[in-house]
């Protein structure tokens, strides 16, 4: 892809060139640069550890950790090359060594990092407002890793690999960073080449029916309980939207403010937004379709998260049965 400036009605390509040839090094420009503009990589996360090494092996570092606004924890790996050299296997060996990394532990290495910024932030109570739990839902924290790879471009073996990886479920990307000379400036286009953005809610809907039709043969230790409510039999994630939205029919609250704060403790606060403000890359992590969509009084138009652990469902059908609510685990 070219990308051109635009000047009097003529078109004027840039001219492609290379960090190295920039002098621009890996660590203490790119990684510099990147860390205070996290979102051009990897939208809506928070770096909350650079250079990170919690190991014996201290030659041995992630280039940034973050978290995700789903509470997932987030291995960043960067390489100013056009091949990206097994930044893959790398990536996935940090990805199981911080796997068991606790939401105390997280708040730790937020603090540590914050300091070496010279920020004055309570490390805790960012965390807690970035990813919107609370304290009793801090079972939902890193249940999950992501891995993003940045890089000058990736050799066909990375980005088979890639493929491969998310196809077994592995949630993995690749942005591609390419700088490219204007006047005395130097532009990077950052691209993200895996998943195709415009095809990822497909992929990701994919896979959850595939691993669903494998569940459904042999389940494993995910607990996939299901609940009889009126006089329907429901997974976690529609017996949510079914109480969330027969309450909502029942309350009649007038905004999606009255919702939360109706839903407040201690079910989650997070549980629905406006349709129109769900991020592109997590609409997969709500009830978007249309029969789903909740229209309130004040023609706020929300949508319900299906993202429900056991602790969570628990609350809510505790919560359901103040208002007179009968929900009953199916045999």
């Amino acid at each position: 892809m070219s990308l051109y400036n635009i000047a009097n009605k003529n078109l004027t390509a840039l001219t492609p060139t290379t960090f190295a040839a920039e002098g621009l090094q890996e660590r203490h420009d790119l990684q510099e640069a990147l860390k205070g503009c996290i979102d051009s990589i990897a939208p809506d996360c928070l770096v909350i550890s650079e250079e990170f090494s919690d190991w014996e092996d201290s030659r041995r570092r992630i280039d940034l950790l973050a978290i995700d606004k789903n509470a997932n924890l987030v291995v960043i790996e960067l390489k100013r090359d056009e091949i990206g050299a097994h930044m893959e296997l790398q990536a996935l060996r940090y990805a199981a060594m911080i796997s068991t990394i606790t939401f105390d532990k997280a708040c730790d290495y937020y603090a540590q990092y914050l300091k070496k910024e010279g920020q004055k932030i309570d490390a805790r109570e960012a965390i807690l407002e970035f990813v919107d739990l609370d304290e009793n839902s801090l079972d939902d924290f890193g249940n999950d890793v992501r891995i993003v790879l940045a890089s000058a471009d990736f050799g066909k073996e990375l980005t088979t690999s890639v493929l491969w990886l998310r196809d077994k479920g592995i949630d993995i990307s690749c942005v591609r960073l390419t700088p490219y000379r204007y006047k005395e400036d130097v532009l990077i286009n950052a691209e993200q080449i895996i998943p195709v953005p415009e095809v990822e809610e497909y992929q990701v809907k994919f896979r959850e029916k595939r691993a669903e039709q494998r569940t459904s043969v042999q389940k494993g230790d995910k607990d996939y309980s299901e609940y009889r409510y009126n006089g329907h039999t429901y997974k976690k994630r529609h017996l949510a939207l079914a109480l969330v939205t027969d309450w909502i029919e029942k309350h009649q609250p007038q905004s999606l403010n009255d919702v939360l704060n109706a839903f407040n403790e201690p079910v989650r606060r997070r549980i629905a937004i406006l349709a129109d403000d769900i991020p592109q890359g997590r609409i997969s992590r709500f009830h978007s379709d249309e029969d789903a969509l909740i229209t309130l009084p004040n023609d706020e138009v929300i949508a319900i998260t299906n993202q429900w652990s056991l602790s969570n469902i628990t609350r809510l059908i505790h919560f359901a049965e103040q208002s007179g609510m009968v929900v009953e685990k199916a045999d």
